[in-house]
């Protein structure tokens, strides 16, 4: 065979190699691709079937709000979950509380059960939140006064609430509080980890739609780690620590819960409704520092046992503005105080009730 043509023929090969890998590739790509998004579909059908709604869904008008009610008796304790978090975060708190009075938990828009508002990309305001709130409970026909309860960033909620609202507010029971002072200061550190966060929320909401988070949850849950680590470093360099915090903080919660909370973050709409949260959490919290709570609304407020001086500061000083404020700091507990120990927010609520009513 002449060299011509062998060095002919090699050129042809070589070039429909160079065309037809990337195709192949890019098939392959495409393949495992469709099967996520068919993987993500048939779960979040599954997940549906297994676990409905516990409570009602309450039309506000922009979405539907979850609303998880039980105990009877009044006042109504209604309780607000952090800047993540849904109606389950108080799984280990609202049984214990529905034991001697009529106790509330909800889902914000996006998160948990709750439908997702139609401009789910702009962050939502403090006034917004307020008042989502505020048409949940009378549209549930919750009799006021109530009394709110409020985590992390759910303590800046219903702090906004009571000064919005101080005729329909018995009291506050707020679980370590974010910093109102750090957070709306609007510095460059914060400003990164907010940045940080909704990059790492909304590739989450990618990555769930093909399946991979849905996946990575399940092996990181039954103890695999090479996987769950991969796909949070596609979402963000701080995605892995993020994924295995989270999984470690719920197995806390009852192992039935634990499936609905995976479940849940199986899910994009969480991850977009999250990143909508924390891009409003600056100017929320700038906000929500100039509205001082009526000093004749009793506060309690508890600090974890990790809290820092300047939070147990601030803190201090929204207790001795109320006339009936009180403030208590938990040694050898984390932020999530009511998964740790939650006969203690369960005895602050039952002895602001004696105290009030």
């Amino acid at each position: 065979m002449p060299s011509a043509f062998r060095s002919e023929t090699k050129g042809s090969i070589g070039q429909a190699v160079t065309v037809i890998l990337p195709l192949l590739l890019l098939l392959l790509l495409s393949f495992l691709l469709a099967l996520g998004v068919v993987y993500q579909v048939l779960g979040s059908r599954s997940d549906e079937r297994r676990f409905p709604p516990p409570g009602r869904m309450i039309d506000i008008g922009p979405c539907k709000l979850h609303l998880n009610q039980s105990g009877t008796g009044k006042p109504v304790v209604l309780l607000e979950a952090g800047i993540a978090a849904s109606s389950l975060s108080w799984s280990l708190v609202q049984p214990r509380l529905a034991e001697f009075t009529s106790v509330c938990s909800y889902d914000r828009a996006g998160l948990g059960w709750s439908g997702s508002r139609p401009s789910e990309s702009c962050p939502p305001t403090l006034q917004q939140m307020t008042g989502e709130l505020d048409a949940l409970l009378r549209k549930a026909g919750l009799d006021a006064p109530i009394l709110l309860v409020g985590h992390s960033f759910g303590g800046l909620l219903v702090s906004a609430y009571a000064y919005a609202h101080p005729e329909r507010v018995l009291g506050l029971v707020l679980v370590d509080p974010i910093s109102l002072a750090d957070w709306g200061s609007g510095t460059r550190s914060n400003a990164q980890r907010i940045a940080s966060g909704v990059k790492l929320s909304r590739r989450g909401a990618v990555l769930a739609r093909v399946g991979l988070v849905r996946a990575a949850l399940s092996i990181l849950h039954a103890g695999g780690r090479w996987i769950p680590k991969h796909v949070g470093q596609i979402a963000a360099r701080q995605g892995t620590g993020l994924m295995e915090r989270v999984v470690s903080e719920i197995t806390k919660l009852p192992r039935e819960v634990q499936s609905m909370v995976r479940a849940h973050w199986s899910r994009p709409k969480g991850f977009l409704a999250m990143a909508g949260y924390l891009e409003a959490l600056p100017a929320s919290a700038a906000e929500a520092s100039e509205m001082s709570v009526p000093t004749g609304i009793p506060i309690s407020i508890l600090s974890a046992g990790n809290a820092t001086p300047a939070e147990l500061f601030e803190r201090d000083a929204w207790a001795k503005r109320s006339e009936r404020g009180s403030h208590t700091q938990v040694p050898s507990t984390g932020h999530w105080l009511q998964w740790e120990r939650p006969e203690l927010v369960v005895a602050a609520v039952r002895k602001m009730i004696e105290e009030t009513c």
